[in-house]
């Protein structure tokens, strides 16, 4: 039912033939005429339309009549601009534009002064046209007669009794009295005399009281009576003197609508404006020389947030686009455009200013570039993403390369604006690589510039390259020269260190940071400590998470004999640890091997008889002397645990093995990066069973047992510049030792002792073969 009831209005709509569709109705008082919002079927274009109804007002239809004839034939600026008229049985119609009644404004008190002074200068200049032009009364000058266009402009209608005194048979001597309310604002010579009273005064008269009055009504908001007539309360100071002239009871004497306007246009009269001049001028813009442009854009700055802004939008924007594309209104034209549309809404920025922009971003001209890019921040959130990413973007980068300084640094600021409406290949492609350049620009704020826009859009840099990108520029930034570029650098850390892993923060952040902490200016020293402590509060967080340590503890056997020593890893204290460190060592040292726990005996190195410490040991081949002329004492505690006696390696329950204990205290992890790095605790672990040959006391951990320290004695012997035995002396390898006369083989080529030496049991020393050597 509702689809067949629609469809039955649509049909009837399209087969209307009038043109309109009519929507709400606008609240006009004391008028004859009903005015509804409408728009054009046609195109949609909007517009109002005010309609008479003959059957209900019959009696004003010669008001209604005069209307659409003087509407059709006089045509002002200041005049409501009529679309079209239709007359019907029924109805008359006058389409206009869109238009809205001044009276709303009015008892709103919504109009602040510099409007209300720029809204009557229109009046009366209307006025004064009809006066003087066109030699005609308008007969009803009051709020009601008046409305505001879409361009906030006022326009004066309500042309019912508008007539020319050329005509002897004019509607206003006529009808004049059937305009609604008409008694409350008739001037006192028409109440007393009637309407002919006109002919007998001046032709301003009746119009210039009508003024008086809409002044009263602009800046108190209402009028009741004729006893208001005259008063200035809440008018300004500047205007009482012609306010009064106009409202006078004299109509000889009363001030005509063209000379208030001269009086008010004087130099330091109350129509001097920065508004009211912008009115005049905006017109002419396009032909104004530099110096007259520069002066209006002035002006134009001047103007309030109070002033009308749907002037602006439909009567200065248009005028100051044309002027800065094609008449060379340079940055301070678009600098007042881009204030003005900083007010438009979306749909009307994307249509009036959006192609415009575009194509001025593709202006050579650099200060006009400045200019753009210094206004960014205004109007990004009215351009579509698509056309900052395709279109806009693709002409900013040529200012990362300009030879002008100050476009790359207005370039480097303007991606802060527009980074959010970039895609990620255009970030994390070709901006960066003109990031890189301005990086290492020759400009040192331009440097720093670079730096913080890197730390202000990390977060939109992409994962896999944002912590390589940012360690790589911030790192490099702590070097600059310019002070406020590794302050900056510094800041920059600081500000991105949620970017960061634990691990870039301690191996390659902080190693960057620390020089900064000795920096030679006092601010980067302050910063440099105060991000060092952000990012060491990071890893020592992190660092109380991760486990004591990954090497998996030696349990000991006997874990009460461990509680028992001295020094061991049940003692947490710094001191503790470093007497359990001592004490191990030393008893490594000693060599001294303790009894097993199951009461077995450790095997012990063959005893050897008693010999002078210079004599060698008995009946030894030449390749086990080789060995141990030129094998260090040590040597020989660094023996593989393969190589050890099967017997000691089984023995893990020894109280007293090294190993054992510093197993145990593998649960503080920093001992445990003391006991790897002792080189002389690992030579003990490797080898814990040595033990001295002798029952003397322990020899030191690297003595050779007793025998004779030939590489030494060498070493001394050869600073006398003796030469060496044949035997000795350093030749190629090719060469061969003599053999010996008692032993037939060949003896390797090998360190001994020259021939001055003590050799007192020389028979001893004939009998091991080591005679033949000194030869």
């Amino acid at each position: 039912m509702d689809f067949l009831k629609s469809a039955v209005a649509s049909a009837i709509a399209k087969g209307s033939s009038f043109p309109y569709s009519l929507g709400d109705r606008v609240d006009l008082s004391d008028s004859i005429w009903t005015l509804h919002n409408a728009t054009k079927r046609e195109d949609g274009s909007p517009c109002s339309v005010f309609t008479f109804d003959i059957a209900s007002n019959k009696s004003r239809l010669p008001l209604a009549k005069n209307a659409v004839r003087k509407c059709r034939t006089l045509r002002h600026p200041g005049v409501i601009k009529v679309l079209d008229t239709i007359e019907t049985d029924a109805n008359i119609y006058i389409v206009t534009e869109r238009v809205v009644p001044l009276s709303w404004h009015v008892k709103r008190r919504s109009l602040s002064e510099e409007t209300s002074k720029w809204g009557l200068h229109t009046v009366a200049s209307t006025l004064k046209f009809i006066n003087g032009d066109a030699s005609s009364v308008h007969g009803v000058v009051r709020a009601s007669s008046v409305f505001t266009s879409e361009s906030g402009e006022w326009k004066l209608g309500g042309f019912d009794v508008l007539s020319s005194m050329n005509d002897e048979n004019a509607v206003i001597y006529t009808y004049g009295s059937l305009v609604p309310d008409a008694a409350r604002y008739t001037p006192p010579e028409i109440v007393k005399s009637g309407w002919d009273t006109i002919k007998r005064n001046p032709l301003t008269a009746i119009d210039s009281y009508g003024l008086g009055i809409l002044v009263y009504e602009v800046f108190n908001g209402s009028f009741s009576s004729g006893d208001q007539v005259g008063k200035t309360t809440n008018i300004p100071p500047s205007m009482h003197q012609s306010y009064k002239r106009l409202c006078t009871a004299n109509p000889k004497l009363r001030l005509s609508p063209a000379h208030f306007v001269e009086q008010g246009k004087k130099s330091g009269g109350f129509f001097e404006t920065p508004l009211i001049r912008l009115t005049d001028d905006i017109e002419s813009l396009g032909l104004k020389n530099d110096a007259e442009r520069e002066e209006f854009v002035n002006e134009l700055d001047e103007l309030s947030d109070d002033f009308p802004e749907e002037f602006f939008k439909m009567k200065v924007l248009p005028e100051l686009l044309k002027s800065v594309e094609f008449g060379g209104g340079g940055p301070k034209v678009l600098g007042a455009i881009l204030k003005i549309g900083s007010k438009l809404s979306q749909e009307e920025f994307n249509s009036r200013l959006t192609p415009v922009v575009v194509r001025l971003f593709g202006n050579p001209d650099r200060a006009l570039r400045v200019c753009l890019l210094d206004n960014l921040p205004v109007m990004i959130d009215n351009l579509p993403q698509k056309i900052v990413n395709d279109k806009i973007f693709p002409q900013i980068t040529s200012g990362f390369t300009d030879a002008a300084p100050v476009v790359r640094e207005q370039t480097v600021k303007a991606v802060l604006p527009i980074i959010n409406k970039l895609s990620d290949r255009v970030i994390n492609g070709d901006l960066l690589k003109f990031l890189a350049r301005t990086a290492n620009d020759e400009q040192p704020g331009i440097r720093t510039n670079t730096t913080i826009c890197l730390g202000r859009i990390a977060k939109n840099l992409g994962q896999s390259s944002r912590s390589k990108v940012l360690i790589a520029a911030f790192t490099r930034s702590l070097r600059d020269p310019f002070v406020h570029a590794r302050n900056a650098g510094l800041l920059a850390l600081g500000a991105t260190l949620e970017f960061f892993t634990e691990e870039d923060c301690a191996t390659k952040v902080l190693p960057a940071i620390c020089p900064s902490l000795l920096d030679k200016e006092r601010m980067v020293r302050d910063q440099a400590n105060k991000t060092l402590d952000l990012y060491l509060q990071r890893i020592r967080k992190f660092g109380d998470t991760m486990a004591d340590t990954v090497i998996s503890p030696s349990v000991s056997a006997d874990p009460t004999k461990d509680t028992a020593r001295i020094g061991t890893s049940n003692d947490k204290s710094w001191a503790g640890w470093a007497i359990s460190s001592f004490t191990n060592k030393l008893t490594a040292a000693n060599g001294d091997i303790q009894s097993s726990a199951n009461g077995a005996k450790p095997v012990e190195p063959e005893q050897e008889p008693a010999r002078p410490a210079s004599v060698p040991r008995p009946t030894r081949s030449a390749s086990s002397v080789q060995k141990d002329t030129l094998r260090p004492a040590a040597q020989s505690l660094n023996r593989s645990l393969s190589e050890q006696p099967p017997t000691l390696f089984k023995e893990e329950d020894d109280t007293e093995d090294v190993y054992d204990a510093w197993g145990a205290m593998d649960d503080d992890e920093e001992d445990n990066q003391h006991k790897e790095e002792d080189p002389f605790s690992a030579a003990v672990t490797a080898s814990p069973t040595i033990s001295a040959p002798t029952p003397k006391p322990a020899p030191v951990p690297y003595d050779d047992g007793g025998e004779p320290d030939f590489a030494g004695w060498l070493a001394a012997q050869s600073k006398t510049k003796k030469p060496l035995p044949k035997g000795l002396n350093k030749s190629s390898p090719t060469s061969v030792p003599r053999a010996s006369s008692r032993n037939s083989t060949v003896k390797p080529k090998t360190v001994v002792a020259p021939k001055k030496i003590d050799t007192k049991p020389k028979e001893e020393e004939e009998e091991d073969g080591w005679g033949d050597a000194w030869d």
